[in-house]
């Protein structure tokens, strides 16, 4: 009976990838790969581990509020996102319980528009390069030698602001011209701010086939603005200067997720849903300036295969913006 309700929620989680809705038109920045932290079936006795992940996502759906704006489409003036990061995490595992993280993203993004560009076309701005990085302490609640079917595992950290928060492109103002400026927010590499950030990550094992995994991410910028312009180059209008969108905000972020892990032989399978959040206000500090606050709710898949000391992970999520 378990394995049957245990396989009816996995198809459940993989099915949802048909289903997924997100408001907004940002991802989250990187929050890591949890491939290290968090789950148990990573070899203890390596003392370094390195994990490898990639991610893309595109948005093109626009939403105010929960309504979705499908004229934009049909006229074809929607703005397009491409993000593609490739987070670079090395783990060091100081005992069974302890370890420490180092997290390195490199980020590839475009955005095409026609707004942005004076309305004369559709064109592109780019960014490129490292992303925030960000160091982590991570233990185990509980013993993990006493306890290897299930524990939770809490971690605190910090993301440094090694990424440009002012990466600039050109933007199109007549046929004939064009203006240097700070692309867009959300394809900044990243947001200026010195952040704390806390993780509770979590499973449990039933046997030795199947197990139920959960991570929470939570990062708090208490830097309120950048000092970033997002007039594209040129002067900030009255309005935007009286209400405070002139200039760019550093906002939190957070993230959660959750699925079930398929072990057989070498392999494990994974099927899950990720929901990550730039909410309207912070935790700690103001929130004044300009963001674009919305949610992503994303079904994933993982395959795992592993040989003595080495895994190689293959991932994909279903998202929808």
């Amino acid at each position: 009976m378990r394995r049957v309700l245990l396989s009816l929620l996995t198809l459940i989680l993989i099915a949802a990838a048909e289903r997924t809705n997100a408001q907004g038109c940002v991802a989250i920045r990187s929050a890591g790969g949890f491939c290290g932290a968090g789950e148990n079936h990573l070899d203890s006795a390596s003392k370094w581990q390195l994990s490898v992940n990639n991610r893309y996502f595109k948005s093109f759906r626009h939403f105010v509020g929960t309504d979705e704006q499908k004229q934009r489409m049909a006229q074809q003036t929607e703005v397009i996102n491409h993000q593609y990061t490739t987070d670079i995490t090395i783990y060091r595992l100081i005992n069974p319980r302890w370890s420490i993280m180092l997290d390195m993203p490199i980020e590839a993004n475009t955005r095409s528009s026609l707004y942005e560009h004076a309305n004369l076309g559709r064109f592109q701005t780019h960014s490129f390069g490292v992303g925030d990085i960000r160091l982590a302490v991570y233990s185990w609640i509980l013993d993990p030698v006493k306890m290897p079917r299930g524990n939770v595992q809490v971690g605190l950290g910090i993301k440094l602001p090694t990424g440009s928060y002012n990466y600039l492109d050109y933007f199109h103002t007549t046929d004939t011209t064009k203006r240097l400026g700070a692309v867009d927010q959300s394809i900044q590499l990243g947001d200026g701010g010195t952040g704390l950030t806390l993780e509770v990550n979590a499973f449990y094992s039933f046997s030795h086939q199947w197990s139920v995994y959960g991570n929470f991410y939570y990062l708090s910028n208490p830097r309120e603005v950048n000092g970033t312009s997002t007039a594209r180059g040129g002067t900030p209008s009255a309005s935007a200067v009286k209400n405070g969108s002139d200039v760019m905000s550093v906002p939190d972020q957070w993230m959660g997720r959750a699925g079930v892990n398929y072990m057989v032989s070498h392999f494990t399978f994974s099927a899950g849903v990720r929901e990550e959040c730039l909410p309207v206000h912070d935790l700690v500090g103001g929130s004044n300036g300009f963001r674009r606050p919305g949610y992503i709710i994303s079904a994933a898949r993982r395959h795992l295969q592993c040989r003595e000391s080495i895994c190689l992970r293959l991932c994909s999520r279903g998202n929808r913006a």
